[in-house]
């Protein structure tokens, strides 16, 4: 469980560095053994395509303005990403759905939902996080913010498959992220308003 909702949480900040980090690992390593249904996720083509897709984004998510139309098109991915990511990482066999009564009726789209809240939840965060940013640094945080972003994403996902405990501490971590963004936007909030007043007086 932790594997998954590490590897969900990092598809919230970037789709396509998880499922090649689990595909590479699965390839050439001994570090996880990725279930009947998930062993595509190492098939050469895959691993390309993903590569492919992450340089992509990578450039995109550093360019300000470009960034938020990607945010806007990875609200689809990055959730998909993260319940791909959730179900293979918890060993769950669910790729495959052969029988939609089954795979409904038995828990085996639990791992793949709770993948797809958590990476949303993420994404969530890091999209309404980005313009705050660029505004406050007139883009030059953009850049920064991204690498930052990637930087964490491989951290996370190599920590929920080799040390998942640690997981823990990514997720302390970012309620407390959480906690002094929403602040730190009411705080805004408060400053425009008294701004705004202020002018209407003068």
């Amino acid at each position: 469980m932790l594997t998954g909702t590490g590897l969900a949480a990092s598809a919230g900040l970037n789709a396509y560095i998880p499922l090649l980090t689990m595909g590479l690992l699965a390839r050439y390593t001994d570090l996880i053994e990725l279930p009947s249904g998930w062993q595509w996720l190492g098939n050469g083509w895959v691993v390309v395509i993903l590569a492919v897709l992450l340089a992509v984004e990578v450039v995109a998510d550093k360019v300000p303005v470009v960034d938020h139309v990607n945010d806007v098109v990875q609200t689809v991915v990055r959730p998909t990403a993260g319940g791909l990511a959730f179900g293979a990482g918890s060993s769950s066999e669910t790729v495959t759905v052969t029988d939609p009564g089954h795979f409904f009726s038995s828990s085996q789209w639990v791992p793949v939902v709770s993948g797809v809240l958590i990476a949303l939840g993420v994404h969530t965060l890091k999209a309404a996080a980005r313009p705050v940013i660029n505004a406050t640094t007139a883009g030059v945080g953009a850049p920064v913010a991204s690498t930052a972003e990637d930087a964490t994403s491989i951290v996370m996902s190599l920590v929920a498959i080799i040390l998942p405990v640690l997981v823990l501490a990514f997720l302390v971590g970012l309620f407390l992220f959480l906690l002094w963004f929403l602040r730190r936007r009411k705080d805004r909030r408060r400053e425009r308003r008294a701004a705004r007043a202020a002018g209407f007086r003068v």
